[in-house]
């Protein structure tokens, strides 16, 4: 490896690191949550506690087992803190964001060479050329790889799968593709298209069929990995042509054209087709190359390649299926629940998109456009790292306090954790004073996480991502906490097995300790928390 390939995966790395290293770390008053941390981290935090407790438990909705979620990444940071000992947060926060980072970069560095890998870490959106950041036209970019700790992982294993394939390695191909479906769902979907359509081609070209092969053993292990968990997920999704587009052209801190977004979503509904087809090719447009930014050179490549389409190779048909594949679906379907999560398959069009883009790059001799297409490139890593980060203020902690309150929590035996439910309206209010405690920041699996407990109802996000009805169980809760029937509210204790309730800040329920039948175990000045007794 030369000194500027070692330099620029150096660089990647670091500045890929820089949005985890701080959070989860003591700061002022307790610990700091910088970016999505204070959800995404602390989710991860409570599912790899559990499995490493040895279940298959939801974490934040107790009684239920753990479905249509990928466990992969969950899974690797459990057992290695089984194996190691080290804290669970020191893994996620510290220690595998800067592997993973520089792994992906090497990869690719091997596989497409050095401006490929530097695409990669810093290929970002013209979101910073509009005054707005990096999601302007809804994607994340490079910089923010590694708050999504399975995606990061997929890319690692994608990358192994690709570079056997291209090696004719075909058995190592088809483990690491048919694992990708347990690491990130999206990344296994795209790679069984891809194969199954560089297979075809391998077939109608070659007449060979080692790719279809390759296809059928990721498939079935893929199947063998997924259904079992993953039964009923096929409902999560739902056919939405095109709702990505029209939101990002109406939406404020989107592109924010709402003018254009109501109008060509009126074209649409009076069957107005030739003014709606113009309308949306145009948003297209937008979100298009307004993700891409500078990686639309690699659209160079691939016109190239496929001017010459009969010698198109096997690899570059799949990364080419993959990159339409990418953006194809989230343009027709959203999920159920959170509809922006498939808009993460888009993630790995822009990741292949990077790389063919510095393959066209690598051959381009002039120094000085060298130099303009990478100060074009830039500016997203900088800014978002500027903005979001950096600050000496992180946007949410868990304040000593709670952490105190917690630490107790987790030396309990085990039982389930009954907390208040989340108050949106009081967290919207809070945002004015950051840092926010997380109890104010979002519905997170805080209490999961640092009590190191089951909890009855808790992170609503992940359950409507996964499709539960945790808002029946939500209701239950407050009508149990407003209910003066004391047989009621003793009794719904027992019946849903609750050992512990973790109150903040004066929450509590309309009864009094000895009416619900709970004894106080822990109390400073933020936290009460009590133990169900018989």
């Amino acid at each position: 490896m030369s000194k500027k390939a070692l330099v620029l995966l150096l660089t990647g790395t670091l500045s890929w690191s820089l949005i985890m290293l701080k959070s989860g770390l003591p700061t002022d008053g307790g610990i700091g949550f910088w970016g999505p941390n204070g959800h995404d981290g602390v989710w991860h935090i409570a599912l790899a506690k559990s499995l490493a407790r040895g279940s298959l438990d939801f974490p934040t909705f107790a009684g239920e087992k753990l479905t249509n979620y990928h466990l992969g990444f969950d899974l690797m940071l459990a057992g290695l803190t089984r194996l190691t000992t080290i804290p669970v947060e020191t893994l996620y926060f510290q220690i595998l964001p800067p592997i993973m980072a520089f792994v992906i970069g090497f990869l690719v560095y091997k596989f497409a060479g050095v401006w490929a890998a530097f695409f990669t870490y810093f290929g970002g959106s013209l979101g910073w050329f509009f005054g707005k950041g990096e999601s302007m036209f809804w994607a994340q970019q490079a910089i923010s790889t590694l708050i999504n700790p399975p995606f990061a992982l997929s890319l690692i294993f994608l990358l192994l799968g690709l570079i056997f394939l291209q090696r004719k390695r075909y058995l190592w191909s088809a483990i690491f593709f048919g694992i990708l479906i347990q690491i990130k769902a999206y990344a296994g979907i795209l790679a069984l298209g891809g194969l199954l359509v560089a297979g075809v081609w391998q077939a109608v070209k070659d007449k060979k069929f080692n790719v279809i092969l390759t296809f059928l053993a990721s498939l079935t292990l893929s199947s063998l990995l997924f259904l079992p968990l993953n039964r009923g997920a096929q409902s999560l999704i739902v056919f939405k042509p095109f709702w990505f587009l029209e939101t990002m052209m109406q939406l404020s801190d989107r592109v924010g054209w709402p003018r254009f977004g109501e109008a060509m979503v009126n074209y649409k509904y009076a069957h107005n087709y030739l003014k709606s087809i113009p309308a949306y090719i145009f948003a297209f447009l937008v979100f298009w190359y307004g993700n891409m930014g500078t990686r639309f050179l690699g659209e160079i490549y691939m016109g190239k390649k496929l001017a010459e389409f009969k010698k198109l190779r096997v690899v570059e048909v799949f990364i080419f299926s993959v990159i339409v594949g990418g953006v194809a679906i989230p343009m027709l379907f959203l999920q159920a629940g959170t509809p922006w999560n498939t808009i993460q398959f888009f993630y790995y069009s822009l990741f292949f998109a990077g790389i063919l883009a510095g393959m066209t790059v690598a051959k381009i001799k002039n120094k000085l456009l060298l130099v303009v297409i990478a100060l074009l490139t830039l500016p997203t890593t900088f800014i978002t790292l500027k903005n979001d980060y950096l600050p000496t203020r992180p946007p949410a902690k868990l304040s000593s306090a709670e952490l105190e309150a917690l630490e107790f929590l987790a030396n309990q035996p085990a039982g389930v954790v009954l907390t208040y439910p989340f108050d949106r309206a009081a967290a919207e209010a809070a945002i004015a004073n950051p840092p926010r405690p997380l109890y104010l920041y979002e519905s997170t699996a805080y209490v999961a996480a640092y009590g190191d407990k089951q909890v009855f109802l808790e992170d609503e996000v992940n359950l409507d991502i996964t499709g539960y009805d945790w808002r029946t169980r939500r209701e239950e809760v407050l009508d149990w906490l407003a209910t003066n029937n004391q047989t009621h509210a003793y009794d719904f204790l027992r019946d849903n097995n609750i050992s512990y309730i973790y109150w903040v800040d004066g929450q509590r329920a309309l009864l009094g300790e000895a009416q619900l039948g709970i004894k106080r175990i822990f109390e400073n000045q933020t936290v009460n928390i009590y133990e169900v007794v018989d």
